[in-house]
């Protein structure tokens, strides 16, 4: 097993699946100490069992991200069980695509809770903890649309922008005091959450549901679609020591489809 996480305990929200579940398995193949949390209980479970089954130490909470009162009762167990933490991977979210006239208030207000408020105060308990240690990491979860707007997608392009001023604020408040942070941005990952959206997709587009896929992957210069392996191995980069002089950034991680 490899060692580039060697004993650090990390916290990684959205952890029961998609490409929270590919970070927690990758970071517990390099060594960490991974604490899976996901609002679905039973898949934060499988997830760290399958961690266990490795060879690698992990542990399971539910965590609904939008509650302070929850986030900061993990955060204290996670320290009580795993160890002081070190890293904190906020990958929890949600997506809607829907024309911003049909877009509800309902809508808007749960994926701005899930998307930038959780991280806000994910990054508040995850930061209070580190400051002691004068060392630590955040990765938030951005994404490329966070980089440049899209049609129906105005709460989560919103929520996404935001977590990039987020990430950047926080660079710069903390950086003199040991903490790093940065934000990854996927493109076209093909997660559950992306295989759900592809009926709106194809209605958006004016398509049928099976030229989603081969229409996005034409778009992209690389030829396919991302995998959540793909954004795992970057956020593994930005977590290591390979990245101790890179903070406050967003990076693609895209195959090439938006290239600023």
């Amino acid at each position: 097993m490899s060692t580039k996480l060697a004993n650090r305990v990390t916290v990684v929200t959205g952890g029961g699946g998609g490409i929270g579940a590919a970070i927690c398995r990758l970071f517990a193949q390099e060594g960490a100490r991974v604490a899976v949390t996901d609002r679905l209980e039973e898949a934060a479970e499988q997830v760290a069992a399958q961690i266990l089954r490795s060879g690698g130490v992990a542990a399971s909470w539910a965590l609904d991200v939008a509650h302070r009162d929850a986030v900061e009762r993990v955060a204290d167990q996670v320290e009580s069980r795993l160890g002081p933490l070190a890293i904190w991977v906020n990958s929890a979210g949600v997506s809607r695509i829907v024309p911003f006239l049909e877009c509800t208030e309902e809508t808007w207000d749960l994926t701005l809770r899930v998307n930038l408020k959780g991280t806000f105060l994910c990054c508040q308990a995850a930061i209070r903890r580190m400051l002691p240690r004068r060392q630590g990491v955040i990765l938030n979860l951005s994404s490329q649309s966070g980089r440049i707007g899209n049609s129906h997608y105005a709460a989560y392009c919103a929520s996404k922008f935001g977590v990039i001023g987020l990430t950047q604020s926080l660079a710069a408040e903390f950086a003199g005091q040991g903490i790093r942070a940065n934000a990854l941005c996927p493109g076209v990952i093909f997660t559950p959450m992306w295989e759900a959206q592809v009926p709106d997709y194809a209605r958006k587009k004016s398509m049928r549901p099976e030229q989603v896929r081969p229409y996005l992957e034409g778009r992209i210069p690389m030829g396919r679609l991302g995998s959540p392996e793909d954004v795992a191995r970057m956020a593994l980069f930005l977590a290591s020591d390979d990245a101790s002089y890179v903070t406050g950034q967003a990076l693609n991680v895209n195959g090439g489809w938006l290239m600023s």
